[in-house]
């Protein structure tokens, strides 16, 4: 049975307002239960230990996805979610595959997270994959430090400066995402349409845009670790048939549609 460490963040301040942050809960629940579907076992870490902060605009109505409320019964999940192991204990060799979620904390504990930058360069040295979504590629950040280049031509997918800018966070985070993993070397694309599904496959790293890309990454790393064996294609890009909450995928498709009709000269070739 193939065992995978997710990787949670366990900051939950922001800067200049009372709001706080975490985990984007969907961020974690989604992939969670495609491992556990997959019969796959889950491990799950902090780098504080114990049960991460949750970012409140996550448990709202209009975010809650089916793994939310699939979650919220699953008492077995819950108490290890509660649990977490403390990140310094972690041991790559235990794992298959190490899955980064994001809420915004990542992009202040996992970003200089010394323990995480040097997991994840043990995962990809010892040939197995990392993934990460939404502010999850911040954990990145780390390896770069620990491994200068690290980032260099590298082709990812994260939270995007768009984004950032439409939820109204731009004001309260310490840098810009997109352009911090750009100002290091990274290549990052994203959909079209901001709040869209898009997943970037870049040999054993894959990356997703935002909430709604969440589940189609976990998807992309089942895939990568069935096929490792045959080296058979995966696909990248924007998954537009993947099974979401009803209520968070209407909220995030108002949000694009709302860029369209605010914005259309942007989508102009």
């Amino acid at each position: 049975m193939k065992n995978i460490l997710i990787v949670l963040s366990s900051h939950s301040e922001m800067e200049n307002t009372d709001s706080k942050t975490g985990v984007w809960l969907g961020e974690f629940t989604d992939p969670y239960y495609e491992f556990i579907d997959a019969g796959y076992a889950v491990s799950l870490t902090s780098p504080k230990g114990g049960r991460p902060p949750v970012d409140p605009m996550s448990e709202l109505t209009e975010n809650i996805t089916s793994s939310n409320r699939r979650f919220q019964e699953d008492e077995a999940a819950k108490n290890a979610f509660s649990q977490t192991k403390v990140l310094n204990q972690i041991n790559h060799a235990d794992y298959d595959a190490v899955f980064y979620p994001g809420g915004h904390g990542p992009i202040w504990d996992l970003a200089v997270d010394n323990n995480s930058g040097i997991l994840i360069l043990d995962f990809l040295d010892s040939g197995k994959p990392v993934a990460a979504v939404c502010h999850g590629p911040a954990a990145l950040i780390s390896a770069e430090r620990q491994r200068p280049g690290f980032l260099k031509g590298r082709i990812l997918s994260a939270f995007s400066n768009t984004e950032e800018t439409m939820v109204g966070r731009s004001g309260n985070v310490p840098y810009m995402l997109q352009t911090r993993l750009e100002e290091l070397g990274a290549k990052v694309n994203t959909a079209m349409v901001p709040f869209l599904s898009h997943v970037e496959t870049n040999g054993l790293l894959i990356t997703g845009q935002n909430p709604l890309s969440a589940g189609p990454v976990a998807k992309a790393l089942i895939e990568l670790l069935e096929n490792s064996k045959d080296q058979r294609p995966l696909k990248t890009g924007s998954p537009q048939d993947e099974e979401t909450g009803i209520g968070a995928e209407q909220k995030w498709q108002k949000m694009a549609d709302k860029y369209l009709e605010d914005k259309p000269d942007d989508l102009k070739p």
